[in-house]
């Protein structure tokens, strides 16, 4: 009768250590899971060029600009003209600053400058990145290189000569009508929309 007994008491016991059994390797696997993977970020703009723009080699290019626009201060202006001998016009002087350091010629029209060169908004200007103007009561009409604190190099007809003017000041503040860059990267979005603002870095 004992032996009797003892054969239910050992299924349970047996029993009992199946589950515990179980329970045991669940907790074990609790401790062990594999971390569930990141949440999902959203990929990065690659640094690669818009086939639709024209974009300069690299960030040196772009410091290069600031630079040889400096070297054209004083320059004479002239309707047309595309190299300093003869003078130059707005989009002459920037056809003529991107050619000597890349190779590569821009249309000589403003307009067609901002065709094919990557629109940001003006808060995001940089050295070297080009800003356009309604002067002539169409877009675009005239345009210079942006050199920093507020400040960009032109060829404007008035006062004959490539000069230095602000960004802010009364006259071009309120004829700015977009900004273009000639570089390309993650950080250069692009975007249509340029808010109004932000001529002085807002």
């Amino acid at each position: 009768m004992h032996a009797t007994l003892s054969r239910p008491a050992s299924r349970l016991r047996a029993a009992t250590l199946a589950v515990m059994t179980v329970v045991a390797a669940a907790l074990a696997g609790c401790g062990t899971a594999t971390k569930p993977p990141p949440a999902a970020q959203a990929p990065q703009r690659p640094s690669v060029p818009d086939a639709r723009f024209f974009t300069l080699a690299d960030d040196e290019q772009a410091r290069e600009m600031v630079l040889f626009a400096l070297g054209l201060l004083d320059t004479g202006y002239q309707f047309g003209g595309r190299n300093p001998e003869a003078g130059l016009d707005c989009s002459g002087m920037v056809a003529y600053i991107v050619e000597n350091i890349s190779g590569h010629r821009l249309p000589h029209n403003a307009a067609q400058i901002a065709d094919s060169t990557r629109p940001i908004a003006l808060g995001q200007l940089q050295p070297g990145d080009l800003v356009f103007f309604n002067t002539m009561q169409r877009r675009h009409s005239h345009m210079g290189v942006y050199i920093g604190d507020g400040r960009f190099i032109h060829a404007p007809s008035s006062r004959g000569r490539v000069r230095v003017d602000r960004m802010d000041n009364r006259y071009f503040a309120a004829r700015v009508d977009g900004a273009r860059t000639l570089v390309s990267g993650p950080d250069r979005l692009a975007r249509s929309d340029a808010p109004a603002c932000a001529v002085t870095g807002c």
